[in-house]
């Protein structure tokens, strides 16, 4: 089923020329949370089996330092030929005023699309969302979900900028903005659960774990890594393989500090409050306990 083009939609097609946009500062870094992901892999897989990609909206804010943060998503319907692409408007606009009635503080930071393919339709949509709906010049975010390629699935983001004495909005460079992703630590149980779930894809549920039970996975993944890293280091040392200048200036940087100073850091800090949330839990637990029984008792 092909997705219909609305009487609300606009058309963008590369013909006739266009206002020099304005040479924007270039985000230092865009990070993205998860939910993000997730919600454009869920359109991706609700797809039609005519549309070879997805797009969307992406908003979230962005710091005076020009970090972009990416919050939350929403799809965008559109259709793409060989000639022209279309995007219904009417619907864009109801979406945006739906979820800045939930998160008035969210602004449209740019867009996204499914696959690594940056073509003269991903140079139009990305002039459009820079001149007339972003407050800010727009990043494109690409996912490449790694299904119909042999490409490996990852996530990239993007910003343009404009080729040619007189550019037109279908010339443009994309270039590469240093990613990373950002969870909160509401959002890190909710991961290793489907990270599990992903390890052991033959088990129909996985529970939640407790407190000390994800203290002694990271303990456990902690020391794993130091061990790699021993081995890697022991084996530089001993002539084994050849040593890499950035890794080491990396170890250096982050495990260079003396047991002292580790000692004096959050890591003691962190596991003496997560033992004082898990002790007060337990005592409100038995308080809780101990209450019903003695009312049982006297009733």
């Amino acid at each position: 089923m092909t997705l219909g083009v609305p009487s609300s939609a606009i058309h963008i097609q590369p013909a006739g020329p266009a206002a020099i946009p304005t040479a924007p500062r270039t985000p230092s870094l865009v990070t993205i949370h998860p939910v993000v992901l997730f919600s454009i892999l869920d359109h991706y897989l609700r797809r039609t089996d005519s549309q070879d990609r997805v797009i969307g909206t992406l908003l979230g804010t962005r710091s005076e330092s020009d970090v972009v943060e990416v919050k939350s998503s929403f799809a965008v319907l559109h259709s793409e030929t060989s000639e022209q692409v279309a995007v219904d408007m009417d619907y864009h606009k109801a979406m945006y005023e739906l979820h800045h009635k939930v998160n008035p503080r969210e602004v449209i930071v740019g867009w996204y699309s499914t696959g690594s393919n940056l073509n003269t339709f991903s140079a139009l949509i990305q002039n459009f969302y820079s001149q007339e709906i972003a407050p800010y010049p727009a990043i494109h975010v690409t996912l490449n979900t790694g299904v119909d390629t042999n490409d490996k699935a990852g996530v990239t983001a993007y910003v343009s900028s404009p080729v040619g004495v007189f550019p037109k909005p279908e010339n443009c460079v994309f270039t590469p903005v240093p990613t990373e992703l950002k969870f909160h630590d509401a959002e890190r149980s909710g991961l290793d659960l489907l990270a599990e779930t992903a390890a052991s894809p033959s088990s129909t549920s996985v529970q939640p774990t407790t407190d000390f039970e994800i203290l002694e996975k990271s303990i456990g993944s902690v020391s794993a890594m130091l061990d790699r890293v021993l081995t890697y280091v022991r084996a530089v040392i001993a002539g084994e393989i050849k040593g890499d200048a950035a890794v080491g200036k990396y170890l250096m940087d982050m495990l260079g500090a003396s047991t002292e100073d580790l000692e004096k850091g959050g890591f003691n800090a962190s596991l003496q409050d997560t033992l004082m949330f898990s002790y007060l839990a337990n005592l409100v637990r038995s308080q809780a306990e101990v209450s019903s029984r003695l009312a049982l008792v006297t009733s």
